[in-house]
């Protein structure tokens, strides 16, 4: 089997050939048929690629054809952003009168769909601490169709144990989602692990560059083709330059993130022995208390860190403030560093007491990029003494 450097540039090639050695763009909305037996054949046809742009495109396909073979599963197909194809897949995998278990620790937008979306919508949800794998098996109830997890978590950094929720999950034939916009699969993949759907909020790392909204799902054909049916509905549709921007980010997917999880782990280290830090929350160190799982299920820890300071929201603000490379961004993944405090930026999508039981208002979430590892360890110490003063 090929390396990853190798899938990203070449996984692609036969989706849509061409003579061209850098994709074309199909900035087109709708494709013509040659006649009305092809017509009726692409109408049907699950995540197409030239039939009609929200039926699929060939830079949609061609996008979606290197992440299932990163993640190494059956087929991808691509959404406008992370949420709709979090949303987009959760609507199209249960019903009004299902359960969905998810996880305590998880992105602000995907707890609201489990708190806030799927309630309205007579889906019952029960969040449960994913550090403990026997909470997902109490949580089980005789309605329970689809288990949501996300490792590590946004933003503190926790880990799911992936097996134990597989194996558990398909003894009862429920259906997993599982989160990897963090580790990516360069750093973990959790179809290995015997997860049914992998998803991205492909802006991040998957895109790299801090210029397109997009998500992917990948997983068995079959699931997907189900996924796929709701996408017509929903209408969260990729541009095509979007989706080639996505594909050319991907391209250099290998080569990005081994800089990422350096720049994490430099980070991580040498904060988490300042007096202004509480706790540093990252898989890679080794006092963190589930490191030994990380270690088993990850390649690499990411670029990803939670930083929780002594004086609460003003410090983390001030250190924030005082940050020279790190933009206050409410974005990562990409080449440059990116800080927030995730308290501000969930309060558009969850209730204040939704916010306080999950996210410390002290912490900030620091995205290492890809600047030289001494610039960023040296601005994020000098920030910690400008606020420690």
């Amino acid at each position: 089997m090929p390396g990853k450097s190798t899938v990203t540039v070449h996984a692609d090639r036969e989706t849509h050939p061409s003579r061209a050695v850098a994709p074309p763009i199909y900035q087109t909305a709708a494709f013509s048929a040659e006649d009305a037996t092809a017509f009726a054949a692409g109408a049907v046809e699950p995540r197409g690629k030239d039939f009609y742009t929200r039926f699929g495109n060939p830079n949609h396909a061609q996008a979606a054809a290197v992440v299932a073979e990163l993640e190494g599963t059956e087929a991808a197909m691509v959404t406008a952003s992370g949420m709709a194809a979090i949303t987009t897949a959760v609507l199209a995998l249960v019903s009004c009168g299902d359960h969905v278990i998810g996880q305590k620790s998880t992105y602000g937008g995907t707890a609201s769909v489990l708190l806030n979306l799927l309630p309205r919508l007579g889906v019952s949800t029960t969040l449960v601490d994913q550090r403990d794998s026997g909470a997902f098996e109490k949580a089980l109830t005789p309605k329970t169709r689809l288990i949501l997890v996300e490792t590590p978590s946004n933003p503190l950094l926790q880990i799911t144990d992936l097996r134990a929720v597989a194996d558990l999950a398909r003894a009862h034939g429920v259906l997993t989602l599982a989160d990897n916009t963090f580790a990516t699969p360069l750093n973990q993949r959790p179809a290995d692990f015997g997860i049914d759907v992998v998803w991205h909020s492909a802006t991040k790392y998957l895109n790299g560059h801090s210029d397109v909204s997009a998500g992917v799902l990948a997983g068995p054909e079959q699931i997907l083709d189900r996924i796929w049916d709701t996408s017509l509905l929903t209408g969260a549709t990729l541009g095509p330059i979007d989706a080639w921007l996505l594909l050319r980010g991907i391209r250099t997917l290998p080569l990005r993130v081994p800089r990422h999880n350096d720049n994490g782990l430099a980070l991580a280290g040498a904060l988490s022995s300042h007096p202004a830090v509480t706790r540093v929350h990252y898989p890679g160190l080794a006092t963190h208390p589930q490191h030994k799982l990380a270690v088993d299920q990850m390649n690499g820890f990411g670029g990803v860190l939670g930083v929780e300071f002594t004086g609460g929201y003003e410090m983390a603000d001030a250190f924030l403030a005082a940050l020279r490379y790190p933009r206050r961004s409410a974005s990562l993944g990409g080449v440059e560093s990116l800080a927030v405090h995730p308290a501000s930026m969930w309060a558009g999508m969850l209730s204040d007491d939704q916010i306080t039981a999950t996210v410390p208002a002290g912490l900030v979430r620091l995205a290492a990029g890809t600047e030289d590892t001494a610039d960023l360890v040296a601005d994020a110490l000098a920030a910690a003494d400008a606020v420690h003063q």
